[in-house]
């Protein structure tokens, strides 16, 4: 960047106005009344919900956005965003339907400031419902033993502990397998 610096002032001359550097975007509050939709998501979304992801997840567990390319092509992915009437992604979840028929959330994220809004839940269902019409009799996920708000959302939806999985992230964190029937 000092080199860009020591050689802008020769490109430039008097009159021309000064380049800004780059502001890191603020991110809004929304307003409590915000209706949000749940739409599909596919790989033309790719970046935008990879760079959500990294949002979400910055204890080091965001996925890489090969892992998102996978997910979001694979023919067993089941993946749904909400997005504002604004045309913002503020959440997403992606499931895949495994060989045995069982159903697989893989991650569900939700932007910091649009959470407490029932979006998680709202993503749930709908994936839920996709997994229903592909037969999906159990579903299944992993979460943080520490992440007690997402597992009383999982719960109040009906997921139960079914173990401990010790040392389940990169980071030495342990997760909690949790299994829900659709039947």
């Amino acid at each position: 960047m000092a080199v860009l610096k020591k050689f802008r002032s020769r490109w430039l001359s008097q009159s021309d106005p000064p380049i800004e550097p780059e502001k890191k975007a603020k991110t809004a509050t929304p307003s409590w009344g915000m209706s949000y939709d749940i739409r599909p998501l596919t790989i033309s979304q790719l970046e935008e919900c990879w760079r959500l992801d990294q949002r979400c997840f910055i204890d080091g567990e965001a996925y890489s956005k090969e892992t998102f390319d996978y997910l979001l092509t694979a023919p067993e992915s089941v993946s749904f965003r909400a997005v504002t009437s604004g045309g913002v992604m503020a959440g997403f979840v992606i499931g895949l339907v495994e060989p045995d028929r069982t159903g697989h959330v893989t991650t569900v994220g939700v932007a910091p400031e649009h959470r407490r809004r029932n979006l998680a839940k709202r993503l749930m269902n709908e994936v839920e419902e996709a997994f229903r019409k592909r037969n999906v009799r159990l579903v299944r996920l992993e979460v943080r033993t520490l992440n007690t708000p997402a597992q009383k959302l999982y719960e109040s939806l009906g997921y139960t502990i079914s173990q401990t999985l010790p040392k389940y992230y990169s980071n030495g964190g342990d997760g909690l397998l949790m299994l829900k029937s659709l039947d």
